[in-house]
This record gives C-alpha cells, structure tokens and sequence, in this order.
C-alpha cells in the first residue's frame, strides 16, 4: 500500500513539474513567434482614391505573412505628414514601409520619372510586361538600392484623364498662357513649349486652386480620383487624350535593413504580393473608369480631343526632352534605352495583331533607338542591359522557383 501510495505522488509530481514547466514555457514560446512589427504609410491622402492599391498590399501582406509580419496600415498625411518626405523616411527607417509615385524623387536623379508615367510613354500594360518580364524590375530596384531601399511596383491605374479645364482646348496653339497645374518635370517642359505655364501644387490643393480662379486648369489621375477630389464641381472641360501621363505606377517602398531582417519566405511574398496587388489595381481602375466617366458626362463636362497635329506635336518634344536627359544621366539612358529597345521588339507583333493589340508604337522609335543605343554604348552599359533581358527571358522560360530553405534573392524564378 504504502508503495502504491509511493509511486503515486512520484506520478503526480511528475504530471504538476510537466504542467508548471509547460506552464512556465509556453509564454517563451509564444514570444518566439511574435510577428515582426512594421509602421507603413500610403503616400496619399484619403481623398485621393490611389491609397485603394497601397491598402490592398498591406491587407495582403497581413493574411500571407500571417504570424510572421505584422505591417499598421496609416493613411496618407498621418504618420508622415508630407508626400515629399516619404522617401527618406523609409530610407532613415522612421517607416519600414511607404508607397509612392516614383517621379515625385526625380530630383535625386531623373531616371525615376521613367519609372512611372512618362509622356507619350508607356501604357499600364507596357509597363507590366516591362517589369514583371522584361528587366524593368530590376533595372528599377537597382536605382532604389543606392538609397537603401527596396522597391516593388504595386500599382499601375489606366492612363490618366488627361486635364480638367475651365477653358476649351483641341489644339496646341491653345495653351498659350494657360496657368495649369502639372505634375512632372518633363510634363511642365512640354506645356511650356506649348506657350501655357505649369504651377505646382499638392493634389489636395488644386480644387481651391480652380475654384478660386488661380489656375485655369488641371491635372491629377484617373476619372475616380478625378471625381473624387470633386473637379467635376470647378472646372466646364475634359481635355483628352492623357499624353503626359499614359502608365501611372505606383511602388512599395522598403527600407533595406528591415527588409533583410524578415524571414526568407516572407521576402518572396513581397514581390508575390505586389504583383497579384498590380494586377488588382489596373483591373480595379480600369474598370472603374468607365463608371466615373459616365458620371463627369451625365454632370455635364464636355470632352475635347487634342487634334492629330498637336499630339504629333507633343510626341516630338518628349522626344527630344528624353534624349536631353539620357544625355546628362547615364542612369536615364540605360532606364530609356530598355524602353525603346520594348517598343521596337513589340512593333512587328502589334503591327500584325492591329487592330487586337494594347498599346501603341510610337512613331520614329526606330530613330530613338539608334540615338539611346550610342548613347549606352558610350557609357558601357549596352551589354548589361541586353544580358539582363536576355537573363530573365531564361529564368522566366525555366521556371525555376524559389525554394524553401534557401536564401531569397528577390526573384522567385531563379537561375540553376
């Protein structure tokens, strides 16, 4: 009995030491699998609808790396209060993660404007095929990590609505002395050979601007976001088609040391994520865009198309504006000569598909070309350009995918 006794409270004891051990263990172990805490930022503020993407791939991010990171979506104007200091609060890591409009940094060197919406430039699908097939990424990504930042693209909307005026245009002659408000470097340079003078201004303020007389027009992104910020209200015109911005793209912007810290298979979320996010964002905007422009035409705005004239007139200055810039920034050059070399791939097959076929050739890119072509040449960056297309044609046709347990290096199809 007394052995029975014995080796039952030698049982007991072992059960209570298992269960205070376990006790004890199990805050340890939930602490071990914290998720890593990151702040992230849209650039834009809630009025301006382009947030529906920067929103989209933070909720996506959340449900993918569920239990491993965890990102605080903050709207626009809350967390950092200018869009103009978004980029080097992810740089100085005050934010892990902030989205933006890429040429908004092109004062820190002008390849950025390529990167999203340049005039006469790329169309939305253009710059998905660029990026996800064609080097673009990594071409972009390179620019971004001389700022410790890396950068996916996240967004692109359908091209953007082109100028909300309260006078009537239909042709170049008629932006002369037009006070607008244009975003863009080149965009403001092109106006200004057109005789109109470009002001800028935030988003939020350009309403006030129109309403109160000090511009005559303006310009922000696509008809839901247009109407959104109410220029239905202040402006009579719609000037068609959007020439200064044909491909808006967004990004994500990361800042390099977190990005490192985060465990290998959230890394290749990143870019799963922002191009399934991408995909939403133009199908989403797209669409959405023949709904808003049905609603400016039932307020009562009246379209006017730039005549043929004039969009010839247009192309030939972005031209010119594209090789002065690839001439003084070898970075522009390499960025613009990958561009050109798209369109004069694409031209035979969209010459044979005409008219079931996205996108346009623009006329002269054999010329454009020739000119961008000598111009790498000369800075020595020809050959990588041409090895990294050739690169990626390769990993995409193999399809290699990344594998668990491996070190993530940003592309998920990779090389043997």
């Amino acid at each position: 009995m007394k052995m029975r006794n014995r080796a039952l409270v030698i049982f007991l004891s072992v059960i209570l030491v298992t269960v205070m051990v376990g006790f004890v263990c199990l805050p340890q172990a939930d602490a071990a699998k914290k998720p890593i805490k990151w702040k992230g930022q849209t650039i834009w503020v809630p009025s301006i609808t382009l947030w529906r993407g920067d929103k989209y791939v933070v909720d996506l991010m959340n449900r993918l790396a569920y239990g491993e990171l965890e990102i605080k979506y903050h709207e626009g104007g809350t967390l950092v209060t200018s869009s103009k200091e978004m980029f080097d609060a992810v740089r100085n890591n005050i934010i892990q993660l902030g989205t933006d409009w890429p040429s908004y940094w092109e004062g820190k060197n002008t390849a950025f404007s390529l990167i999203t919406s340049v005039p006469m430039g790329f169309t939305p699908a253009d710059y998905l095929l660029w990026f996800w097939q064609g080097g673009g990424l990594e071409l972009a990504q390179d620019l971004y990590a001389r700022y410790g930042i890396v950068w996916f693209p996240h967004s692109v909307t359908s091209p953007e609505c082109g100028q909300r005026s309260n006078v009537a245009i239909t042709k170049g002659s008629e932006y002369k002395d037009i006070k607008m408000r244009q975003c863009g470097r080149n965009q403001a340079r092109i106006l200004k050979e057109l005789g109109g003078a470009a002001i800028f201004m935030p988003g939020a303020e350009i309403y006030m601007a129109l309403q109160r007389g000090t511009i005559d027009a303006g310009e922000f992104s696509v008809p839901e976001c247009d109407w959104s910020m109410g220029f239905q209200e202040v402006t009579k015109y719609w000037v068609l088609p959007g020439w200064h911005q044909p491909g808006p793209v967004s990004g994500v912007m990361i800042n390099q040391k977190s990005f490192n810290k985060l465990p290998e298979r959230v890394k290749f979320m990143f870019k799963e994520a922002c191009m399934a996010t991408m995909m939403w964002a133009w199908t989403y905007f797209e669409y959405s865009s023949a709904t808003y422009t049905q609603k400016f035409l039932d307020h009562g705005i009246k379209m006017t198309k730039l005549d043929q004239e004039t969009i010839d007139q247009i192309q030939g200055i972005a031209y010119k504006l594209l090789l002065e810039d690839a001439s003084k920034n070898k970075d522009h050059a390499k960025i613009a000569f990958s561009q050109v070399r798209f369109f004069k791939k694409f031209a035979p097959w969209r010459a044979a598909q005409y008219p079931f076929m996205f996108g346009r050739t623009p006329p002269n890119t054999d010329e454009i070309y020739a000119k961008l072509e000598t111009m790498v040449k000369a800075n020595g960056d020809y050959d990588s350009v041409i090895a990294l297309e050739n690169s990626v044609q390769k990993r995409m046709e193999g399809q290699q995918f990344w594998e668990i347990g491996t070190k993530y290096t940003q592309n998920p199809v990779m090389p043997k």
